[in-house]
Parts: structure tokens; sequence; C-alpha cells
């Protein structure tokens, strides 16, 4: 597969990336705007779910052929989710091999996919149900998609714990998280920190590296982080970070409906197996949280992800950030200076400051009547709504009604999309 770098200038073919993706070749011309709901699939990814279901469609562990050939598959897509992640491979150990009673057995996982990250964040959450402290307190971002809110409010409320809400502004222009306003919200009774490496509405990149390092003053204190927002637009490497926690969607990183959770070693050792008793080691991630959720087809197709993104990811992340900065520059250029849209947090188009997720409201206009003329008169895909970010947008964007416009571009829209979507959007507000 060739890379999506084109040049030694590292910038980024743009028509050779959209030649990857089947749903931007139709006949129906639709314009991709949503895409911080889903990205479009890779090619290479459904062609591998089909041969998968073709030719290893069997259960895992078998010492028949097919069998065999079916487990080194799975064992291919675990071993390409620990790189896309820059996990320690000797410490993810995620080879399944087989026992002589034909049975999975799956040495020191640092990472275990599932079927989203709202369910994987659920699992987490339960495996804590009963190894934190009675007088344990969490410190939740309000700011967040409910995947990472409420399985610890449910968690709070089960065991009786203090939350304690952790609300960068009440300025909606300034809502960024930051080691300086979670301090405050910090105890020796701090258990654990959630929060978001990008916001789905706002779009603003928090330093984690920063807030990590804030958190992990505090002895006993973990920080779990949804980087779903994330993970589709920047290079993620959980070891820099240093996380204890985080989870994306492959399915917002051009792949299947799928998600990961990685866990530090020494987050998993703080963790209750919510797995059967019989399996061993008892001390796997994927034997704790688990459960028999990872669809074995979807998760043969993450080496052709990782693939897609060429032998130096590193060069193709940072053509992927410069071409998506130039997109997010001719719509910002536009909103600001409008004096009628009200733009919800970073007002940059630099990429070191936010990714190409972009939400914003016009005063005296409900985002639905907006979001349905465009349908109307276009064939661009924006959406309006709270996207599971229903606290921020009810409580501190104070927008109950009908939420936000969100457009969210990735690297395969181009930047004559985003002027046409600035034509139709002058039009609509005209």
């Amino acid at each position: 597969m060739a890379s999506v770098v084109a040049d030694v200038d590292g910038r980024l073919d743009v028509e050779a990336v959209r030649s990857h993706f089947p749903a931007l070749q139709q006949k129906q011309k639709q314009v991709f705007l949503d895409n911080a709901g889903g990205t479009q699939i890779l090619g290479e990814a459904i062609n591998s779910i089909r041969t998968y279901l073709e030719e290893t469609n069997v259960q895992l562990g078998a010492s028949y052929n097919v069998g065999q050939k079916a487990t080194e598959k799975y064992n291919q897509g675990l071993q390409a989710a620990a790189d896309f992640l820059k996990a320690n491979v000797d410490e993810i150990g995620i080879y399944i091999y087989l026992s002589s009673q034909s049975t999975i057995l799956v040495p020191d996982h640092s990472s275990v996919i599932g079927p989203s990250t709202t369910q994987l964040f659920s699992n987490l959450s339960q495996s804590f149900a009963l190894s934190f402290p009675d007088d344990a307190e969490i410190v939740c971002s309000s700011i967040d998609h409910e995947a990472n809110i409420a399985p610890w409010v449910r968690l709070a409320k089960m065991r009786n714990l203090k939350i304690r809400w952790w609300t960068p502004s009440t300025d909606p222009g300034h809502l960024k998280l930051t080691p300086e306003n979670l301090r405050p919200l910090m105890s020796d009774k701090t258990r654990l920190v959630t929060c978001t490496h990008t916001s789905n509405i706002l779009g603003t990149i928090h330093d984690i590296k920063a807030i990590a390092d804030e958190v992990h003053k505090t002895p006993g204190a973990m920080l779990a982080v949804d980087g779903v927002a994330f993970a589709p637009h920047r290079e993620v490497d959980v070891k820099a970070l240093p996380v204890d926690f985080y989870s994306f969607s492959w399915y917002k990183v051009y792949g299947p409906h799928i998600a990961v959770l990685y866990a530090s070693q020494p987050a998993q050792q703080r963790l209750t197996s919510l797995g059967h008793y019989f399996h061993t080691p008892a001390d796997n991630l994927s034997t704790k949280l688990g459960l028999a959720a990872a669809s074995y087809e979807l998760v043969a197709t993450i080496p052709s992800i990782l693939a897609y993104f060429g032998p130096d990811r590193t060069k193709t992340w940072s053509a992927i950030a410069a071409h998506e900065q130039r997109l997010q520059e001719v719509l910002l250029d536009y909103l600001n200076k409008r004096e009628d849209i009200i733009i919800y947090s970073e007002r940059s188009a630099d990429s070191k400051l936010r990714v190409p997720v972009i939400s914003f409201s016009v005063k005296g206009r409900s985002s639905k009547e907006v979001v349905d003329k465009v349908d109307a008169c276009s064939d661009f895909g924006i959406r309006w709504g709270h996207f599971y970010s229903k606290r921020m947008v009810d409580d501190l964007l104070d927008l109950k009604t009908d939420g936000v416009i969100r457009v969210s571009m990735v690297h395969y829209n181009t930047e004559q999309e985003i002027k046409e979507l600035v034509s139709v959007l002058d039009r609509v507000l005209s």
C-alpha cells in the first residue's frame, strides 16, 4: 500500500488519500462533514472483513489449520492496535498461543478490544466497583462525551463516592482543561480523574501529559482519557503522555465499529476481573474487561488501518495536521468574520491548538433550522445537536433546545469542499 504522504515536502496527496475510501467514489455525491460521528472506512479494511469471513470464520484457539490461521489474524490485529498506540510490545505480549487443551492464553495485555469506547469505559468502571475505598473521590470533566462521565456517576452513586466536577470555565469561549484548573479539585482521596484529549464539540486539544503529571502528584490517583475525537487527527503515544487508561473507537479512525482501551501495567493491578473464574491468567486485561466482545473479523482489519499511514507514521500524521489546518482555516476565517456567529472554544485554526471539529451557533436562529436549510440546498452532511456531550451543551453553552451546529472534517476532505460549504452557509445565513 502506498503511503498517503506524496512528496519530499511531506504534503498530503489528497486525491491519493481519497482513492482508499470507496464511499468517496460513489456516483451519488455526498460531502461527509460529520466525521466526528464516524469516518468513512478504508477499502482495505472492508476487503479484510470479507476475506476473514470467507477464509477464517472459526473460533480462536483451535489446533486445526484454519483455527490457527484465524488466531494468527486476530493476533496481528491486536499487535497493530498496540503499535498504533505506541504501547510497549514487550509489555503488551498480545500473542495468543495454544495449550494442549486448545485454550486461548493471552500473556500480559495492556489493551483490550470492545464494541465501543462507551462500553469499554463502562466495563472499566464496573471493575473498580469493589476496589475503590469508601471515601474515594472521582474528578470528572464536565466537557466530556457522556461515555467518560456516565460510568463514573453510576459508580459514585452505587458506592456513595464523591464526584468533583472539573469545569474549566463558565465562559463558553474558554473551555479548556488545564493542570491549573484541575489542581484545586485534587485531594488525598482522589482515586481517578477522567477527561477528554479533545472535545467532540469544541475541538480544543488538551495537554494530557501536563494533566497526567498533575494527577500523578497525588499518590494512588489515576487518569482515564477519552481519545475518540483526537485519534483520527493526531498520533497517539500512550507512554509519552503518560496515562493510566486511554480509549478510542476505530470507526472514528477509518475502520469498523470496534474500540480499544489501553491500561498501564500498574493500573491493571488495581482492576477486578469481570471475566469467568476459570480464565487464566487472571491478571490479563482482556480477561478482566474484554467479556468476549471483540469481533474477530473487525479486529483483523486493524493492520490494514495501520498500513494506510505508511512506514513513517509520524511524517504522515504531520502531513495530516498541516492539511487539516488548511481546511479549518477556510471555515474559521469565514465564521470569525460574522458578528452573528458564536464559535465555541478555540477560534484559531492553529493545528497545535485544535483539530478540525468546529461547533458554532447563529444568533437568532435555531441550529436545526440552519442545518435543515443546508441539507435542502446542498450535498453537505453537517449536523446539529449535543452529540452526547449534553451536560456541556445544556449547562455550559446554554443550548438546551437543539445544541450546536457542528462541522467535523478529516484529512480526506478537500479545501474546495470547505470553500463550497462556506458559500452554502453564506446563502443560508443571508
